[in-house]
């Protein structure tokens, strides 16, 4: 009887129950938009520091992310591979050999991340080979080379052009070569681009100097949930010699990011809700005071002061259902098209991409977000229904029934 009481009362002023249930829907519709993006953009700026270079898992002598000179290579890389091949949560690997140099052209110079890789092996690794905007990715020829395009740029060198590469091989000399660019790519992640070359690592272990040796293991697993579980497995069985990485060691700031997410987003929810509970304690009030006499009746015919503050609550808690039914299902319906069309944000493309986000960002709705916005908005409003209702339960029958 409560319920029914508490429907027919907020629908006695439909105007202002209508404006609380399209301030809910609103504030429901830019909670979902703004959470999905975000989600999306975070995403994809790991799933691209991941796809571009840093894969699953790295594998590499003991130290060498401290000291990442080319004499640390990984010490009998054959009993590595051994165990790679024999675990079946690892889907790809890929053998590399990584240094630094100098990249020079005819008209410019730059410092770089030389990596010397397996073509065909890479394919399942990175998305280098699907990156590639000009040229190829390998001709197949001896002295290739593949280059990102801001690179390129940088360079002033186009495909075909000859390239000139500097580094410090393993007996500590200065060694140069020459190589032709055979194809450009482009990622997600401009900054990468700038810095990072590929060549063919037979080539790079001729140039270096370290001939049958390998810097590091680049490996894909089968269910990236359980990465943590096989870099531990790994670790276990490669013993102290090795050094074994997730990509949570290695690109602690992203999972920073991803892990603060909730507190982040708790902060909108939390402006989004502040604006919800006084709209609610505005319209539950003047509620009351247009109902003053109608209290001090049913309190003069015996009803009990629990039974009308529940009513009350009732009423908030019916006002917010419905917009949060509402919103729930509008802020979906945007949502749904933009996960499969994304959101073109070429506009600012060069910002995005210096942290490594595609100017075409598609929103991401977790199960969470969509369930903080069926419990969150709710238990917001019972919680801002609670001061109109004790001012109920507080009057006098006596003064009630008498009130203008």
């Amino acid at each position: 009887m409560l319920l029914k009481l508490a429907w027919r009362n907020i629908w006695r002023n439909k105007r202002r129950s209508l404006i609380v249930v399209t301030a809910v829907v609103i504030g429901l519709v830019s909670l979902i938009f703004t959470d999905s993006l975000s989600v999306g953009m975070i995403r994809q700026m790991l799933d691209n520091q991941i796809g571009s270079h840093i894969s699953h898992i790295q594998i590499h002598k003991n130290g060498f992310n401290d000291n990442k000179i080319i004499q640390n290579c990984i010490p009998d890389y054959e009993k590595v591979e051994t165990i790679l091949q024999s675990d079946p949560s690892i889907s790809h690997y890929s053998k590399r050999v990584v240094t630094y140099g100098l990249i020079s052209s005819a008209s410019n110079s730059s410092g770089i991340s030389i990596i010397g890789i397996g073509p065909k092996e890479e394919e399942n690794i990175t998305i280098i080979k699907k990156s590639v905007v000009e040229g190829e990715y390998f001709s197949g020829k001896k002295r290739d080379i593949v280059i990102g395009k801001k690179l390129s740029e940088k360079l002033g060198v186009g495909i075909g052009d000859k390239i000139v590469l500097m580094v410090t091989n393993f007996s500590g000399n200065v060694a140069t070569d020459v190589f032709r660019v055979a194809g450009l790519y482009e990622t997600s992640f401009s900054e990468f681009d700038r810095v990072t070359a590929y060549i063919d690592i037979g080539i790079a272990q001729e140039f270096l100097g370290i001939t049958g040796k390998i810097s590091e293991f680049a490996i894909i697993v089968n269910n990236v949930e359980k990465v943590e579980t096989i870099k531990e497995t790994l670790a276990g069985r490669l013993g102290s010699s090795y050094e074994v990485m997730s990509y949570v060691d290695i690109i602690p700031a992203i999972i920073l990011m991803v892990d603060s997410y909730d507190e982040m987003i708790l902060v909108y929810y939390l402006i989004i809700g502040l604006a919800t509970i006084f709209g609610i304690i505005n319209v539950m009030l003047m509620s009351v005071f247009e109902r003053v006499r109608e209290f001090g009746v049913l309190m003069a015919m015996g009803m009990k002061n629990f039974k009308i503050f529940f009513m009350i609550l009732s009423e908030a808690l019916l006002l917010s259902s419905c917009g949060m039914i509402i919103g729930i299902i509008i802020g979906v319906g945007i949502y749904l098209p933009l996960s499969y069309s994304g959101i073109n944000f070429s506009a600012f493309a060069e910002g995005l991409t210096m942290v490594g986000i595609s100017a075409i960002v598609y929103p991401a709705l977790t199960m969470q977000g969509v369930l903080n916005a069926i419990f969150i908005i709710p238990v917001i409003s019972v919680v801002a229904a609670i001061y109109p209702a004790y001012r109920a339960i507080s009057l006098q029958p006596v003064i009630a029934i008498r009130y203008v």
